[in-house]
């Protein structure tokens, strides 16, 4: 049983005794389980350094008063701990107040660090895995409600505190030259609407070598009209072009309509995304070369097209004259289809977005990879498991939670926000 001191300078000693039996891992277990207990019982102090001295304060304009003492268990990185803590009243009655929840910036039941590592737990995992790895990895048994309330409530706090609160960038050695602005969709199965597209952003800061130094990412739950992250998107833009006035700013996404009504506004070029255009090639390739004998040179002109492309000046008006002097007609009902999207594709946007050998000639990038990426990562890898099906507010609550682990030092600064501005709105 560990025992405690309390030493006159305020700090406090922690002894506690264990027996190294067994194999090695048994002994890291009885160590894991000690320093649980000592975790407990410095957690248990710390608490306490937090609550009043149940003296009259004064709060929103009125007095409160302590009615007592009261009990309460508190969850922690190490275990469960007790403590008695003044809870106060107004004279007006109504709710009560903690002011050592207040102070500790306690969530719901737990520490704020344990609170942190629940929600890191669960942006990467569901309720039930967090669990399983709290009780193989911790030695933690902790009910899944609990899980779920805990980091309902962060979830809930991050997705809430998106427009307001404004995150230091890491520290960058390099010169920013360009601002990319991306966007795209991943589809998720919901409970009530079957599947419904959920919004990726990434904004991408690179340096006059065309290397990638930062980047933000957000995602947002599946909405008609995608107004909530199209308002979320404009509101990083603004401040990332407030950091650095003097970038370019270069869109690149892929021929959707609605993406380049939004991104328009906001960048000096415009850009489709160099793998999907491959994709359009891909499929004219056979129209070019209709036969099933011609495989070889079809690869070969797919090859020396999109090569054309990245790197010859009016490429894209060049190949597509190429593509339009096809007699569709004498194609497979499936090519002339192909040739005709791919040929529209083109003319839609061979003037102003694929303009590529300029691009590759000035160090800027000319795909939207980040973003394909960011869909698997920040959507696919944890809303599309086996059998999950989502409501709006839980999809958003962990598109909030992982879009702030996976930005670089904005996960930290999260929690370094909560412990600036604290909560408002917790129960005793």
């Amino acid at each position: 049983m560990p025992t405690l001191v309390q030493n006159p300078d305020g700090s406090i000693t922690v002894s506690v005794t264990f027996k190294l039996t067994g194999s090695m891992l048994e002994m890291e277990n009885s160590i894991l389980d000690a320093v649980n207990e000592v975790g407990c019982i410095g957690t248990k102090e710390a608490l306490k350094q937090f609550d009043t001295n149940g003296m009259p304060l004064i709060r929103e304009g009125s007095k409160w008063t302590s009615r007592n003492k009261d009990s309460k268990t508190y969850q922690t990185p190490y275990g469960k701990v007790k403590i008695k803590r003044h809870v106060y009243q107004s004279s007006k009655g109504g709710k009560i107040y903690c002011p050592l929840e207040d102070s500790a910036r306690t969530v719901y039941t737990a520490t704020p660090k344990f609170a942190q590592q629940l929600s890191h737990k669960y942006a990467q995992g569901n309720v039930r895995a967090v669990c399983q790895d709290l009780k193989e990895n911790h030695h933690r048994v902790i009910a899944k409600s609990t899980v779920q309330n805990i980091t309902d409530w962060v979830g809930s706090l991050a997705c809430a505190k998106e427009e307001e609160w404004d995150y230091e960038l890491p520290a960058i050695d390099e010169p920013i030259n360009t601002l990319v602005f991306s966007l795209d969709g991943a589809y998720l199965l919901m409970a009530q609407d079957g599947y419904r597209e959920a919004m990726v952003g990434n904004i991408s800061l690179y340096n006059s070598e065309g290397e990638r130094q930062h980047t933000i990412y957000f995602g947002a739950a599946p909405e008609y009209g995608k107004a909530s992250f199209k308002k979320r998107y404009e509101i990083e833009i603004q401040r990332l072009k407030m950091r650095y006035p003097d970038a370019l700013c270069l869109g690149i996404a892929d021929g959707a309509k609605d993406n380049w009504t939004f991104l328009a506004p906001h960048v000096d070029q415009q850009l489709l995304d160099f793998y999907h255009v491959t994709e359009y090639l891909a499929n004219a390739s056979h129209a070019v070369y209709p036969k099933k004998d011609q495989k070889i040179a079809r690869k070969q002109w797919l090859s020396a097209a999109c090569h054309q492309l990245k790197h010859e000046p009016q490429a894209a008006q060049a190949i597509y004259d190429e593509l339009d002097k096809i007699e569709a007609s004498k194609l497979p009902e499936k090519r002339q289809q192909e040739l005709k999207a791919t040929c529209t594709y083109f003319k839609n946007n061979k003037e102003n977005r694929m303009d590529y050998a300029k691009h590759v000639n000035e160090n800027l990038p000319i795909g939207s990879g980040v973003t394909e990426a960011a869909c698997k990562t920040l959507v696919k890898q944890r809303l599309c498991g086996s059998g999950m099906r989502w409501k709006k507010r839980g999809a958003r609550i962990v598109l909030s939670l992982r879009a702030l682990v996976q930005t670089t030092n904005r996960w930290q600064a999260f929690w370094d926000k909560i412990n600036q501005f604290g909560v408002q709105f917790q129960n005793a």
